[in-house]
């Protein structure tokens, strides 16, 4: 079996492909059945966030699997495969594994060292596994990469300030603006990146800050981690009154469909009003032709990166010393995974084994009668399995601790022909 990750990201595409390719979560156990249903692929995950969407695959045979994961994203995105795939990104085995360790540590982020990527990779561990997509190696993969994830944040400094796209967009608007304080805001939505926008909002000096969302329960339990600030929640079916009143919108929601576009916008807003719109969801929540207004300047979250570049800088030196411990990660994945190559050696050998010692066991306990047999069977059976443990033991550390392939394989080869092992165990080996 071999590891691959297909998809693209923040580098490799713009929104507007990125958001065709967005799988929100309901829609993520058909895509996962889709994907498994496939000849070639045995185990699938989806990691899809407003910067990315990549498929990790284990698959039988690494072209084959590649090219039904390609063709997944091209059907689902409804763009053909001649004009995705100028966006796509393939990344096999060892890069594959570093590449998702990367991820999880927040070195791949639009924004270096940004934490909430880590909560998204193991959303897709627990969504990957509720869906029966996850199987051995996946699992051990992303429970690995989590895990890397967690000790560079902790033993580097990469994630000390590092800011998020919602902090982005609040610097992005700040730089605009000048002052957020004279600004009449509203904030489409009330989930994680509205409440870190609240917060840098509020940091900045806003004070005027609308929120709108689907629900008023939703916008009321994003208000209470703010009693200090006076939040003024709406409705979605409000939210043309309050945008007609405001100066400065973020967008922020799980919509799937644009929520504003020029037509609506024209219902409400004045024909001189000006309004800054900040749209940092994928699918974007604003539709590309209200850039057609004169008094509407509308950002999505490609225009931050200029921002974001200029906070880079300080973390490239903690990237430095991720990187090194990412390293020894991915070195502990790699030897679990090669080790697996060994599994059909070894328990034929344990099968071979166990099969002698019975039949030598049985032969014994006959000559020595029933009598003794039945007092003395328990004493003996355990010495037998003791001496047939000892006996495998250094053999089978050995050859799971050679980091040689071919070395390695030639121990298996060696121990095949030796005990006479069944065929099946070489034809049997694909990982490596």
């Amino acid at each position: 079996m071999n590891i691959a990750v297909v998809g693209l990201s923040h580098k490799t595409a713009p929104v507007d492909v990125r958001e065709k390719l967005s799988i929100p979560t309901p829609q993520t156990e058909a895509a996962i059945a889709h994907l498994c249903g496939y000849p070639h692929i045995e185990e699938a995950a989806i990691l899809s966030t407003c910067n990315r969407l990549e498929i990790y695959i284990v698959t039988s045979e690494t072209d084959g699997g590649i090219r039904e994961a390609s063709q997944f994203l091209s059907e689902y995105g409804k763009l053909p495969l001649h004009h995705l795939r100028q966006h796509l990104f393939v990344l096999l085995h060892e890069d594959a594994v570093t590449h998702l360790m990367r991820v999880s540590a927040g070195l791949d982020s639009l924004v270096l060292g940004e934490g909430q990527i880590l909560s998204q990779v193991k959303h897709t561990h627990k969504l990957g596994q509720q869906c029966n997509g996850v199987g051995r190696i996946l699992n051990s993969l992303f429970k690995k990469s989590i895990e890397a994830g967690k000790r560079v944040r902790s033993e580097t400094s990469i994630g000390t300030g590092a800011v998020s796209i919602s902090s982005a967009a609040v610097e992005l608007a700040q730089i605009k603006v000048q002052n957020l304080a004279a600004y009449r805001v509203a904030i489409l939505g009330a989930g994680k990146m509205a409440r870190l926008l609240v917060q840098h909002l509020l940091s900045k000096g806003a004070h005027r800050i609308a929120i709108v969302n689907r629900s008023m329960a939703g916008a009321q339990e994003l208000a209470k981690q703010f009693p200090d600030a006076n939040l003024h929640l709406y409705t979605l079916d409000q939210m043309d009154g309050v945008l007609a009143e405001s100066d400065l919108v973020f967008t922020s929601t799980a919509a799937t469909e644009p929520l504003l576009n020029r037509a609506k916008l024209e219902t409400f807003l004045a024909p001189t009003q000006n309004l800054m719109l900040i749209d940092i969801s994928v699918p974007r929540n604003v539709d590309a032709d209200v850039n057609d207004l004169p008094h509407v300047h509308v950002f999505n979250v490609d225009d931050l990166k200029a921002v974001v570049a200029q906070n880079q800088e300080s973390r490239r030196q903690m990237a430095l010393e991720a990187e090194v411990l990412l390293e020894q990660e991915v070195d502990a994945f790699q030897a679990w995974w090669r080790s697996l190559e060994t599994v059909s050696t070894i328990k034929s050998l344990q099968d071979k084994m166990e099969t002698i010692r019975t039949q030598e066991l049985e032969k014994a306990l006959s000559r020595l009668g029933p009598e003794f047999a039945d007092k003395h069977q328990g004493i003996i059976e355990a010495l037998s399995k003791g001496i047939v443990s000892k006996i495998l033991h250094d053999p089978m550390v050995q050859l799971r601790a050679q980091q040689d392939i071919e070395a390695r394989r030639r121990a298996m080869d060696t121990l095949s022909v030796l005990f006479n092992l069944d065929a099946e165990v070489q034809s049997s080996r694909q990982f490596g």
